[in-house]
C-alpha cells in the first residue's frame, strides 16, 4: 500500500508551492492545489524527507528541520527549471514554518503565507499527542499487528522529543526574523484548531511588521487542518482573490 506523494500540475508561469503538515503529506493540499490549477497556476506539493511511508520511525531518523528547510529549497529550484519566474510559497502548520523561512531568504519570491502554523505562539502545542494517534492510525492502514504497533508505538513515544524540541527551536528562530519578510503574506486560522493555539495567526499577523500587505482570515469554527475541513471553500477564495492581488 502507497500513500499519494510529490505532485506537480504544470499550467501558467504564475507557480505556487504547497507544503504539507508534520507526519502527513502532500494529500494536505491536493484539494487546495486542484483549486488553484483551476485559477491556471502552475502548483507543486513536495514530501518532506521521511514522510509518506508505512513507518513514522522514518520521521525521526530521516528527518529534521535542516533537511525539510533543504526540501523547500529543492522545490523553489524545482519550479523555476520549469521556466516558472513568479513564484508564491504557502504550507499547512510545520510547512508554514518552512514557507516563513524560505520568504525570509528568498525576497525574490512573489509571496506565500502559513495557514494554522505555530510560528508565534504561547505554551507547548499538542502535536505530540497527535504524532501517536496519526502514527498508530498509519500502521493499522498497512495491515501492521498488534503487537509490532505496540512495539513501534513505544519507540516512537521515547524518541520524538528531541525533534519536537528541534522543530520548536527552529520556529522560534523563524519568528525571530519575520521582519525580514518585506513580500505580501497570508494567514488563515482556525478558530477552533485543537493542535495549535487557535491566537497564533494574530501573534504572527502583528510580528510581520514590513510586509507590504497581510492578509488575515480566521474561519469561525473551523479545527486545525483547514485546507481539507469545513473552511477549505472560504480558504481556497480567499487565496484565490489573495493570489489574483499579488500577481
Amino acid at each position: 500500500m502507497t500513500q499519494p506523494g510529490t505532485f506537480y500540475f504544470d499550467h501558467g508561469n504564475q507557480a505556487v508551492i504547497l507544503l504539507h503538515a508534520f507526519a502527513s503529506g502532500p494529500i494536505d493540499v491536493r484539494l487546495l492545489a486542484r483549486r488553484l490549477e483551476s485559477e491556471n497556476y502552475s502548483v507543486y506539493a513536495p514530501m518532506f524527507t521521511g514522510h509518506g511511508t508505512a513507518d513514522f520511525s522514518d520521521i525521526i531518523n530521516n528527518g529534521s528541520p535542516e533537511v525539510w528547510l533543504q526540501d523547500a529549497e529543492d522545490a523553489i529550484d524545482f519550479v523555476k527549471s520549469k521556466g516558472k519566474t513568479e513564484v508564491a510559497i504557502f504550507g499547512i502548520s510545520l510547512g508554514g514554518i518552512f514557507a516563513a523561512k524560505i520568504l525570509e531568504e528568498h525576497p525574490e519570491l512573489t509571496g506565500g503565507g502559513s495557514f494554522g502554523s505555530p510560528i508565534v505562539r504561547n505554551g507547548p502545542s499538542k502535536v505530540r499527542g497527535t504524532f501517536l494517534q496519526m502514527a498508530k492510525a498509519n500502521y493499522q492502514r498497512f495491515g501492521v499487528d498488534n503487537e509490532t504497533i505496540n512495539n513501534k508505538l513505544k519507540w516512537l513515544d521515547d524518541n520524538i522529543d528531541p525533534l519536537l524540541a528541534k522543530i520548536n527551536d527552529f520556529a522560534n528562530g523563524v519568528a525571530e526574523d519575520l521582519a525580514k519578510i518585506h513580500q505580501p503574506y497570508f494567514i488563515g486560522q482556525g478558530s477552533k484548531d485543537e493542535i495549535v493555539d487557535p491566537q497564533s495567526g494574530g501573534k504572527l499577523k502583528d510580528r510581520l511588521v514590513n510586509s507590504r500587505d497581510v492578509s488575515f482570515h480566521v474561519y469561525p469554527e473551523a479545527s486545525h487542518m483547514i485546507t481539507v475541513n469545513s473552511a477549505h471553500p472560504d480558504l481556497e477564495a480567499d487565496l484565490k482573490s489573495f493570489l489574483k492581488k499579488i500577481y
